[in-house]
């Protein structure tokens, strides 16, 4: 399975790219929206973790244009910043949320859980 992480921190991008090589995902990692939508338009990516602020878009924008989109890959928001009303839009979509800071366990829980949806 391919998965796009989508981050402006290196630590978070470095961590999550390690983490799903050892289960077993390929994955790309990118620092920007602008990098995300372009790597969506040209790879097969079927499982998307994406933080929602960073310096060059939103990650909610993204979201909302994936919508849009015949065909939305599994989306997991890795974020500090998830209002309840944010969590309320993402679980009426299906998408799950990671809060940061997070440890192993909770990433492969959430994991799992994206991935039984």
């Amino acid at each position: 399975m391919k998965v796009l992480v989508v981050d402006d921190e290196q630590l978070v991008r470095w961590f999550l790219d390690r983490a799903l090589r050892k289960s077993g995902y390929e994955v790309v990692t990118v620092s920007n929206i602008a990098e995300a939508a372009e790597t969506l338009k040209t790879d097969a990516i079927e499982l998307l973790f994406l933080d929602l602020r960073m310096p060059e878009g939103s990650g909610v924008e993204l979201i909302r244009q994936l919508d849009q989109s015949a065909s939305r890959p599994k989306i997991i928001v890795c974020s500090a910043f998830i209002t309840p009303e944010l969590e309320d839009e993402f679980k009426a979509k299906g998408i799950c949320m990671l809060k940061k800071p997070f440890k192993l366990e909770e990433l492969n829980d959430t994991l799992k859980k994206c991935m039984e949806q």
